[in-house]
């Protein structure tokens, strides 16, 4: 994927200030790269920002540098590295960043060229502080077991190219929901799932009804069922904004507690600058009451990971060939088990795409009251469903994976 150079807008919040920086040489005995002649050096200007969180008021990371490397294949200790290292570490809450919000971690020179390699480094949780969540409803903030990997940094795989005298930006998305896991009933831990995206802005906008808004609403763009990008409305206005998304076709999902979903199919994102209005603030997408249900099991890992967590997803598909992911959940690292919660047993609603507003949205034909297809995946392992899962009558309980490589 390659970034343009440009100067990054945004919508619906504003870029907080940039950390005073420094740029240092990477580990190993690579050290600063060799100074380049002015004419030869661009500038790289690096933001993150996140898709909401399941069943979390907060998760906080504390950033301590990004590392980046033209080669692909660098290890920590290589030669090539350039740093962007903040000032002083720096505590960002997750869940601020979502409807194309971002947090500004720095910017540094570099020679004109294509780097392949980002690394986000955390600082290590020794005092508990750094890196944590608050669990919805609870009081007070829990520590968030970091991996060793936030010594060397997280590793995000993708081209950029940095043009000689202007700034390319690289927005790096960190996706919260699925990157914090349970281990046992009352720890956590970050299994971070990370990428890098666009920084143009563009997407998919619209409003879903403010009544909504204390029932935890999600909006999603799926893929073949496969979530591409996620955010939470305005806690006001019920305004969202699903951001730097690449050209194509998209179905978006809207979820909330103790409703049935809507699903509008084929919305096109013609361009990286370009954006789709689904709903205005005069007819903001509502959705039905519905009662709701649970499904649960466990996920085994055969042979055990100590690095890959499992992720299971209900999903629903329509006459239209669409299937979607109406929620999804971690299993826990070290049980294995899920519970995925507030399902609901009424049919989505659903229309096709239209630029004529408000869009009209009918009750899904040939989908059975409260049938899902359940999935289980986790990196390494091959997939496997249970299809025709039904809690119209009562809680599905028992759906149990055995995930093999």
């Amino acid at each position: 994927m390659r970034f343009t150079s440009l100067r990054t807008p945004l919508l619906l919040g504003s870029i907080v200030a940039a950390a005073t920086l420094s740029a240092c040489g990477g580990g190993g005995g690579g050290g600063t790269p060799a100074a380049a002649p002015v004419a030869t050096m661009g500038t790289l200007n690096v933001a993150m920002t996140d898709a909401p969180a399941c069943g979390f008021d907060a998760v906080n990371v504390t950033v301590v540098k990004v590392r980046v490397n033209k080669s692909s294949t660098a290890g920590e200790t290589d030669s090539g590295w350039t740093d962007i290292t903040l000032a002083s570490p720096k505590k960002v809450n997750l869940l601020n960043l979502t409807n194309g919000v971002l947090e500004t971690l720095g910017q540094t020179s570099l020679e004109a060229g294509q780097y392949n390699q980002i690394r986000l480094v955390l600082d290590a949780n020794t005092s508990g502080t750094a890196n944590t969540v608050l669990v919805t409803g609870a009081k007070a903030e829990q520590p968030l077991e970091t991996p060793s990997a936030v010594q060397s940094g997280i590793k995000l795989n993708g081209s950029f190219t940095v043009e000689a005298g202007a700034r390319s930006d690289v927005v790096i998305d960190f996706d919260a929901c699925k990157s914090v896991v349970a281990r046992g009933k009352t720890n956590y831990a970050l299994k971070p799932v990370i990428k890098m995206i666009p920084a143009a802005i563009n997407g998919i906008k619209g409003f879903v009804n403010t009544a909504l808004l204390a029932n935890g609403v999600t909006v999603s763009a799926q893929q073949n069922g496969n979530i591409v990008s996620a955010t939470t409305p305005n806690a006001s206005t019920g305004e969202f904004f699903l951001s730097r998304l690449a050209p194509g076709s998209y179905d978006v999902v809207i979820t909330a507690n103790n409703s049935a979903a809507a699903v509008v199919g084929a919305v096109p994102v013609a361009s990286t600058t370009s954006t789709t209005t689904l709903s205005t603030a005069a007819a903001p997408i509502a959705l039905p009451a519905s009662t709701v249900g649970t499904i649960g099991g466990t996920v085994t890992m055969t042979p055990p990971s100590s690095t890959e967590a499992a992720y299971v997803a209900a999903k629903q598909s329509f006459a239209s060939g669409s299937t979607v992911t109406i929620k999804y959940q971690g299993a826990d690292l070290a049980t294995g088990a899920y519970t995925i919660a507030n399902l609901p047993v009424v049919a989505p609603q659903y229309a096709v795409y239209s630029a004529t507003l408000p869009l009209s949205f009918a009750a899904s034909a040939g989908l059975s009251a409260g049938s899902y297809r359940v999935d289980a995946s986790a990196t390494g392992y091959t997939a496997k469903s249970v299809d025709g899962v039904n809690i119209a009558t009562a809680n599905a309980t028992g759906v149990n994976f055995t995930l093999t490589p």
